[in-house]
């Protein structure tokens, strides 16, 4: 609801989405939680229109790839698109059910391998990287340079949340992906951009500088070159924002 007020009552455009599957209560059998999901959560949610599009954590003692269909598939039914929390941990399947399942995109992608990127090949999922996640807790960072030399396209996203990446920083993400998933700095703000504007469904109207869209445009402070965020990762280099064409 509070997004939802976000997104009516500011200049911010704002996507939500429905993650009532990413851990099941202490005090709830799964099937009783997952009966909950569908029977009550996503009506709800559907009811007082709160998300575009509906999540599972699809992970070893989580959400199974079965589970996970089933709890999207009954999100579709009442409008909400589906996207997957897929392969943080383990080679979990949710590559997979992502594909299957037609999401938008598929998240987080640190153990992903051959098979997951020729899944992802033949279809149209935006693999979406989080390297804030994996290097909070210490993971393995996704394979970037593997999935951007497969012919894919990749989106980047903080993964902005109290429990695994507690920080909302873009260009430090941006940094990540080009210190730790050894990308360039041109293919980083790709992703961060034009990608993530398709991940989130929006690339006719945001994320490239371009006439007609939405003027939403950060401006620097004087830097040598693009590659000069990355590089001086930490530092705050901005000095305008605008937003919807006017300067904040």
């Amino acid at each position: 609801r509070v997004a939802k007020r976000i997104g009516r009552d500011t200049p911010l455009t704002v996507k939500t989405t429905f993650l009532g599957a990413h851990a099941v209560p202490q005090d709830i059998s799964k099937e009783e939680y997952i009966a909950v999901i569908l029977n009550e959560m996503i009506p709800a949610i559907a009811h007082e229109e709160l998300a575009d599009y509906i999540d599972v954590f699809c992970e070893q003692g989580f959400f199974t790839p079965d589970e996970t269909e089933r709890i999207v598939e009954e999100g579709k039914r009442f409008g909400m698109k589906p996207r997957i929390h897929a392969n943080q941990l383990h080679r979990s399947g949710g590559v997979q059910v992502g594909v299957k399942t037609k999401a938008i995109s598929v998240d987080h992608l640190e153990n992903i391998g051959e098979e997951e990127i020729m899944a992802l090949k033949h279809s149209e999922v935006m693999p979406t990287a989080l390297p804030g996640a994996a290097f909070f807790l210490g993971l393995p960072f996704p394979p970037a340079r593997q999935i951007i030399d497969a012919g894919l396209p990749m989106a980047i996203a903080s993964d902005y949340n109290p429990g695994s990446s507690p920080c909302g920083n873009m260009p430090l993400m941006i940094a990540l992906a080009c210190i730790r998933m050894k990308i360039t700095p041109e293919e980083a703000f790709n992703a961060a951009t034009i990608n993530t504007a398709f991940a989130l469904e929006l690339q006719q109207t945001h994320g490239s500088i371009t006439r007609g869209k939405v003027a939403n445009v950060l401006i620097t402070k004087p830097i040598p070159s693009i590659s000069y965020i990355p590089y001086a990762f930490g530092s705050y280099l901005v000095s305008k924002v605008i937003l919807n064409g006017k300067v904040l």
